[in-house]
C-alpha cells in the first residue's frame, strides 16, 4: 500500500472520496496535502490544473479498472442492498412524497425532486455503509495495485 512511505496517488483519490478522521500530523508524515488545502499552497494555476489532470486521470483509471474486473457493479449491488436493509430507502421515499406535497405535484418537476433530495439522501448514508465500501474498493485496489 505505501511506496517510501508515502500514499500513491490511488489511494489519495480513495481518500479524498472517502475521507478518514486524521490528525494534521498524520498527514505531515505521510506528506499527503488534502484537496482543501490546495487553495493554501503557493502555486500558480498550472500546478492545480496539472495535478486536477492527474486526478480525473487516476480516478478514470480506477473507475475503468473496477468496471472492467466487474467490481463496480458489486459494489452497487452491496450498496442498494445495504440502503434498503438500513432504511435509507424508505426515509428518502418519504422525504420525496413530503417535497411533492409541499409543492405540489404539477409544480415539481423530476430536475427539481432530484436537486431537492440529493443532499439529504446523501447525509442520510450512514457512515457504517460508507466505511464498508471504503474498505471492499481499498481491497480490490490492494489486490489490483498495477494503477
Amino acid at each position: 500500500m505505501f511506496k517510501n512511505g508515502t500514499f500513491t496517488l490511488w489511494q489519495r483519490h480513495v481518500e479524498q472520496l472517502f475521507p478518514r478522521e486524521r490528525t494534521r500530523n498524520k498527514l505531515k508524515k505521510e506528506k499527503l496535502v488534502p484537496v482543501q488545502h490546495y487553495a493554501n499552497l503557493p502555486s500558480s494555476n498550472s500546478f492545480r490544473e496539472k495535478n486536477m489532470s492527474k486526478d480525473s486521470q487516476m480516478r478514470a483509471a480506477i473507475n475503468q479498472k473496477l468496471i472492467e474486473m466487474g467490481e463496480r457493479e458489486r459494489l452497487k449491488e452491496l450498496l442498494r442492498a445495504k440502503l434498503i436493509e438500513c432504511g435509507w430507502k424508505d426515509q428518502l421515499k418519504a422525504h420525496c412524497k413530503d417535497v411533492i406535497k409541499e409543492k405540489g405535484l404539477e409544480h415539481v418537476t423530476v430536475e427539481d425532486l432530484v436537486a431537492e433530495i440529493t443532499p439529504k439522501g446523501r447525509a442520510l448514508v450512514p457512515d457504517s455503509v460508507k466505511k464498508e465500501l471504503l474498505q471492499r474498493i481499498r481491497a480490490f485496489l490492494a489486490q489490483h495495485s498495477t494503477l
